[in-house]
């Protein structure tokens, strides 16, 4: 590949002096080679479908698989990082990421997998409250996890499932019209804090206020909010959430989930679980009673001895998430999404792109996803993008492409290389 004689969508003397003046923490992410390429490394833009990996997991984790080798069995006790009381080492990092108490947090198990975990305590159907709210355009795991609670429960999920949709032209949603459907009829309003294919910010704490005063459960999927926003689940007075940790969170592919459970319903005996070795009480566990005796702590939602080496990385990246901070992150965040900005209102007029993501910093994260026309799929131009420009972003079909300039590694230089691609893959139309 050579570097394409193209019209400029912006300075690259202007991104590697931003780069500079406002440098992120890319030298602690292994980025990704390009072969043959103009530059060295990729510019990586799918961070919120698969974070990069951090320099120090590799090391961590053999540290951790080295106990296990020297330890056998006592390791649960004696390893470097013992491993019976492990999964509380990611207790306090994680709520301090989502807002939240420690007791109020835990580290399990897949998101959808605690959807359901959560959704068995607080999604409690009646005859007269019934009917789920989700955006219409939830992540496809999210439709079939409410779906199936419907009918789980012997309800019609196409009756009991409302799916809320932009107006006709707009392709978000907007918070009046989720509010006006907040009826007496629902009994749970489960939406994604950022979505996934638009990258909208959702208003959590007026829409959670707004389903409390109306008598629903308010849980939220923080998939792509986890990591990327600040967040404060306890303060806004949230019922439960989940997030996964393998987007910007960066603890690799297929990494342990969190779960939030506000501290008003913890050790409230009202409220159903389903419950294994794991969600007893620490202190009697190896007494191995018969009955469980659940903490009054978001613990006893786990079911399972947790896997220690799945653990690891999830630890990791907290930790990184400490040193550095939220807040510092999602400042940077605005500028780079915002520069990424600019330099797209240069390229898309003419050609067949238009960006979906909300133009108000406050309503987005760091992602901008753009809607493809023309005779190329979004899949296509990903691979267009990545084999002749070293320009990694991720696809979702038929027609929207999303691009996420992700503040701990990415840089304004990526953003200006992932615009001047877009400016020479599409001709100008007229």
């Amino acid at each position: 590949m050579t570097q394409p004689p193209l019209e400029e969508p912006g300075s690259e003397a202007e991104s590697f002096a931003l780069d500079k003046a406002d440098p992120g923490h890319r030298e602690l992410f292994d980025v990704p080679p390009v072969d043959n390429g103009y530059y060295p490394d990729v510019a990586y833009f799918a961070g919120n479908s698969l974070g990069l990996r951090p320099k120090a997991t590799r090391t961590e984790l053999l540290e951790d698989l080295d106990s296990w080798a020297a330890l056998g069995v006592e390791g649960h006790l004696e390893a470097t990082r013992p491993w019976l009381p492990y999964h509380e080492l990611l207790t306090a990092p994680a709520a301090r990421l989502v807002g939240a108490l420690p007791g109020e947090t835990v580290v399990m198990n897949s998101l959808t997998v605690n959807l359901h975990l959560l959704m068995v305590s607080f999604y409690r159907p009646t005859a007269d409250r019934f009917r789920i709210v989700i955006e219409d355009s939830a992540f496809p795991s999210d439709s079939y996890a409410v779906r199936s609670q419907a009918r789980f429960h012997g309800l019609d999920p196409d009756d009991a499932v409302v799916r809320l949709k932009p107006r006709d032209g707009e392709d978000c949603l907007r918070t009046a019209d989720v509010l006006a459907r907040l009826t007496p009829d629902v009994a749970l309003v489960l939406l994604g804090g950022v979505n996934y294919l638009t990258g909208q910010l959702m208003d959590i704490p007026t829409i959670t206020a707004a389903g409390h005063e109306a008598g629903a459960v308010v849980g939220w999927d923080l998939a792509h909010a986890a990591g990327n926003v600040p967040l404060s689940l306890h303060d806004w007075d949230v019922d439960f959430a989940a997030w996964c940790s393998y987007k910007y969170l960066n603890s690799g592919p297929g990494a342990l989930a969190g779960a939030f459970v506000h501290e008003r319903h913890l050790g409230d005996p009202s409220i159903q679980r389903f419950e294994g070795w794991w969600s007893t009480e620490a202190s009697t566990r190896f007494q191995m009673a018969p009955e469980s005796r659940p903490p009054a702590s978001a613990d006893a939602w786990q079911v399972s001895n947790p896997p220690i080496f799945s653990m690891s990385p999830v630890r990791t990246s907290l930790e990184l998430f400490d040193k550095v901070g939220i807040g510092v992150l999602r400042e940077r965040s605005i500028r780079l999404t915002a520069y990424l900005e600019r330099l797209l209102a240069d390229v898309t007029p003419g050609r067949p792109l238009q960006v979906i993501t909300p133009t108000d910093p406050l309503q987005r994260g760091a992602q901008l996803s753009l809607r493809i026309g023309g005779d190329r799929t979004a899949g296509e131009l990903a691979k267009v993008l990545r084999s002749e420009y070293g320009v990694i972003a991720d696809a979702r079909e038929p027609d929207v492409l999303r691009l996420a300039p992700v503040p701990l590694y990415s840089l304004y230089h990526d953003c200006w290389r992932a615009a001047r691609a877009l400016a020479d893959v599409f001709p100008i139309t007229t």
